[in-house]
């Protein structure tokens, strides 16, 4: 014969025409057609190298995706074996305020540990605020006139002292309207009153 190379060329070939007879015969049966002759056909057929077409899945009865132009079928309904989504948590309520009165002033900051005007010992980590007059209790939300920042403050002692000023806030309320490095910032303020 020839080369070893030859000899497995033609080995190869002829195996791939095997595994093509054997595969269009499994078609022929698995597509419903089932007939004797045709697995038959499928065995008879010529052992000359050839190329075969990749087998294309079978059109679907109906799209499970809408077609173009086409309206989409309706979404399935879940079975009752299908577990339940989780129900997504529900934010809580912001709670809603009256203004009965506002102003602008410059405001700034303590952090030393003191007993306040109100009577409890001022807590620099606390959301409380010093004012001259406003009755102690009181609800104010202050704004930095920078950045647009906002924060609602508890009134609980007497001050600020210095001019100009009218609200001493704890470090942590000048924390969240974003004024610690400045030390004194321009603020608009609301007295508030709930609803």
């Amino acid at each position: 014969m020839g080369s070893p190379q030859a000899r497995l060329r033609t080995i190869l070939i002829a195996s791939s025409v095997a595994v093509a007879v054997l595969a269009v015969g499994a078609f022929a049966l698995l597509s419903g057609d089932g007939s004797a002759d045709s697995a038959r056909a499928a065995q008879t057929a010529p052992t000359a190298p050839q190329a075969t077409a990749p087998v294309a899945d079978p059109p679907r009865a109906t799209p499970t995706r809408a077609s173009r132009g086409q309206t989409r079928a309706p979404e399935p309904t879940p079975s009752k074996s299908t577990k339940p989504k989780a129900k997504a948590k529900a934010k809580p309520k912001k709670k809603q305020y009256k203004v009965l009165k506002s102003g602008s002033c410059q405001a700034s900051y303590y952090w030393e540990g003191q007993m306040t005007a109100s009577g409890e010992p001022f807590d620099p980590s606390e959301l409380t605020a010093a004012h001259k007059t406003l009755p102690m209790g009181s609800k104010v939300r202050v704004t930095n006139k920078n950045n647009g920042r906002s924060v609602i403050v508890r009134i609980n002692d007497r001050g600020p002292y210095a001019g100009g000023r009218c609200l001493d806030l704890s470090k942590a309320a000048m924390t969240k309207v974003g004024g610690t490095g400045a030390g004194v910032i321009p603020v608009r303020y609301q007295v508030l009153s709930r609803r």
